[in-house]
């Protein structure tokens, strides 16, 4: 098996490099982001060890742009950082796992070994209506080469919209999908999240995908 390091302190990085040899693993090193990516994009490593704190990119960029490369090796992030808020960040930047420093090397392995057992992650699902794209796994949305930023619950109904282009969906459906079991249903707030969401990804690009469905609900436009 091959691994692929990315550790910018030198002390560590011969660790890491000499224990996963010693446990009859080969391993590459880089002490940076931007060169991992490109390692990474060109040979086919069976997992990848990568620290957050990294001299220009860190790691939770180096992951996404990684994915985005469609490099689909399994990655383990190694950090000082232990707060929810990280670990949720490296995760849904496409890590595969987490380790927090100070760690023990034994555990390190054995997280390596599983995570190349596991094999190449596969690619998630893009939803695509037209020119409109939507990935589920790293929250993003683009119109043509244009990314969109939305707020969680306007992401959350535009992927129900996506699941389901062409199909007349009441307010029920999509406050089912969007919000918990306790909210009030007679609300007025999907009427709200449908113009905001008409504001952000139709008008600024002379669109009109979401379609008003008078005393039924709403449908997405198969081609706008």
């Amino acid at each position: 098996m091959r691994v692929l390091v990315v550790e910018d302190q030198p002390k560590m990085a011969r660790l890491l490099c000499a224990g996963l040899e010693s446990e009859g693993l080969a391993t590459d090193h880089t002490d940076n982001g931007e060169d991992a990516v490109w390692m990474a994009g060109s040979a086919a490593y069976d997992a990848i060890v990568l620290d957050v704190m990294l001299p220009g990119i860190d790691g939770f960029e180096t992951c996404a742009r990684m994915r985005a490369s469609d490099v689909r090796a399994p990655v383990l992030m190694l950090t000082a950082r232990d707060a929810v808020d990280d670990r949720v960040a490296g995760l849904d930047g496409g890590a595969d796992d987490y380790l927090t420093k100070p760690f023990a090397f034994p555990e390190l392995f054995a997280r390596v070994r599983a995570l190349a057992r596991r094999g190449p992650v596969e690619r998630p699902v893009v939803l695509e209506v037209g020119d409109l794209k939507l990935d589920p796994a790293r929250q993003r949305v683009w119109r043509g080469n244009t990314e969109i930023t939305l707020t969680a619950k306007e992401f959350a109904i535009l992927q129900v919209f996506m699941s389901r282009p062409g199909e007349v969906l009441s307010r029920y459906q999509l406050l089912e999908r969007a919000w918990d079991i306790a909210y009030e249903n007679r609300s007025n707030i999907i009427n709200v999240y449908i113009n905001y969401l008409r504001k952000k990804i139709d008008a600024p690009f002379g669109t009109d995908s979401i379609e008003t469905i008078r005393g039924v609900g709403y449908r997405m436009k198969e081609r706008p």
